[in-house]
C-alpha cells in the first residue's frame, strides 16, 4: 500500500491569476501577429498588478485593458474581495526580445550551416530538458490524484459563479490523496478543500455545502469509504485572499499546471510564452508522446523526457521511461519515438498548431489532460504509427 497526495488551485489564486494574465496578453498578441515572441511575466499584490517581460512584435496590445478584463472574469470585482478589477493598479515593463537569443531562435544552427529543410529554420528558444507523462489511471491519461484535485477546483469555481454558492469568494485550493496497491488505484484517503467565502458564513453550512455541491458530484463514491479523510478549511477560516492574502506570480504553480508531482519536471514554467520557447512547446509534444504511448498499449505508464540546446532545432536527446511496464525496452521506444515524431520547434509548431490564441484557458485546472479543450496534445493521432515502428 502507497500513498500519493497532489493538488490544483482555483482561477483566483494569486498566482494562477497571474498565469491567465500572461496567457491572456499572449493570446492578444497572437491574434493580431502569430509569428511575435513573448516571454510575460506577471505579479500580483494588494491593490496592484505588475506585467513584464520581452516581447517582439508588430501588434499593438492594450495591456491595463486586458488585464482588467481577466481579473474581472475570475471575480475579482467587488471591493469586498480585498481586489478589484475596476480600481487596482497595472504596472507594464516590457522591452524587445534580447538580440543575441533571437539569433538562435530566428534561424537555427543547422539553417547557418546549410543543413536545415523547412523544419529546421529556427532554433530552440532556450536550453534545458522537458518532461511528459501519462498512465491509464484515467480515462484522459493523466494521474488519478491530480485529476481529481483539478476537478474539484473547477467545481469550486463553478459553484461560485453559476450562484450555487453566493458566499464563496475567487480564491482556494484543493488537494487529493490516493490509496495505490502497487500500481493499482485503490481508493482515496484523503481530500483537502481550501476556499475563500463571505466574513458571513458560518463553518458548519460550508462544510456541508463542500461535500454535497463540490465532492460529492466530483469524485466517484467506488473510491469514497468511511475511512476517507474530508478536510474543509482546516485552519477554520479564509475570508483575506486572492492577491490581498498572498502575492502572486507567473510560473510559481508549474507541478499544479503538469502531473501534480507524479511525474518529473524539467523546472520551466509555460504561461506568457510563445511556442519557439521550448519550456512549453516540448513540454506539450512530451506529453503527446507519452499519451500515444500508453494509449497504443505499449506502456501502462511512461514518461518522455527532451533536452534542447539553445539555437539548435534538433534535440540533443530523447528518453522514454515506462516504469517496466512496457510491451517493448525502453531504448526500442525511444527509437520509434524518433521515426514517429518530429520533435524539432518548428514541426512541434505545425504539428501542434501552437500560433494560436489558445493559452488563456490553459492557464488554470492544468495544461494535460485537458481534453474538454481539444487541444492537439491530448489527440491520440500516433498509436498506429508507434505500433508500426516497433515491430
Amino acid at each position: 500500500m502507497k500513498l500519493f497526495t497532489s493538488e490544483s488551485v482555483t482561477e483566483g489564486h494569486p498566482d494562477k491569476l497571474c498565469d491567465q494574465v500572461s496567457d491572456a496578453v499572449l493570446d492578444a498578441i497572437l491574434e493580431q501577429d502569430p509569428e511575435a515572441h513573448v516571454a510575460c511575466e506577471t505579479t500580483a499584490t494588494t491593490g496592484v498588478i505588475h506585467v513584464m517581460g520581452e516581447i517582439s512584435t508588430s501588434c499593438y496590445v492594450d495591456i491595463p485593458a486586458v488585464v482588467r478584463e481577466v481579473v474581472r472574469e475570475i471575480g475579482y470585482d467587488d471591493p469586498k474581495c480585498g481586489f478589484d478589477c475596476n480600481t487596482c493598479g497595472v504596472l507594464t515593463s516590457i522591452d524587445t526580445q534580447s538580440p543575441d537569443i533571437a539569433l538562435g531562435v530566428n534561424q537555427s544552427l543547422e539553417a547557418k550551416n546549410g543543413e536545415a529543410d523547412e523544419n529546421s529554420l529556427i532554433g530552440a528558444g532556450d536550453q534545458g530538458m522537458m518532461f511528459g507523462y501519462a498512465c491509464d489511471e484515467t480515462p484522459e491519461y493523466m494521474p488519478l490524484a491530480i485529476s481529481l484535485s483539478h476537478k474539484l477546483a473547477k467545481q469550486l469555481a463553478a459553484v461560485r459563479k453559476d450562484g450555487t454558492l453566493k458566499y464563496l469568494r475567487p480564491d482556494g485550493k484543493t488537494q487529493v490523496t490516493v490509496e495505490y496497491d502497487g500500481d493499482e488505484v485503490k481508493r482515496v484517503d484523503a481530500i483537502v478543500i481550501s476556499t475563500q467565502h463571505d466574513e458571513e458564513v458560518k463553518m458548519d453550512k460550508l462544510k456541508k455545502d463542500m461535500v454535497k455541491y463540490v465532492i460529492k458530484p466530483v469524485v466517484p463514491s467506488e473510491l469514497v469509504d468511511q475511512n476517507t479523510r474530508i478536510y474543509i478549511n482546516p485552519t477554520g477560516r479564509f475570508v483575506v485572499g486572492g492577491p490581498v492574502g498572498d502575492s502572486g506570480l507567473t510560473g510559481r504553480k508549474i507541478i499544479v499546471d503538469t502531473y501534480g508531482g507524479y511525474g518529473r519536471h524539467g523546472g520551466g514554467a509555460f504561461s506568457g510564452k510563445d511556442p519557439t520557447k521550448v519550456d512549453r512547446s516540448a513540454a506539450y509534444a512530451a506529453r503527446w508522446v507519452a499519451k500515444n504511448i500508453v494509449a497504443a498499449g505499449l506502456a501502462k505508464k511512461c514518461e518522455v523526457e527532451l533536452a534542447y540546446a539553445i539555437g539548435v532545432a534538433r534535440p540533443v536527446s530523447v528518453m522514454v521511461d515506462t516504469f517496466g511496464t512496457g510491451k517493448v525496452c525502453d531504448e526500442k521506444l525511444a527509437q520509434a519515438v524518433n521515426m514517429v515524431f518530429d520533435l524539432r520547434p518548428t514541426a512541434i509548431i505545425k504539428s501542434l498548431d501552437l500560433r494560436r490564441p489558445i493559452y488563456r484557458k490553459l492557464a488554470a485546472y492544468g495544461h494535460m489532460g485537458r481534453e474538454d479543450l481539444n487541444v492537439p496534445w491530448e489527440c491520440v493521432n500516433r498509436t498506429e504509427a508507434l505500433l508500426d515502428a516497433v515491430k
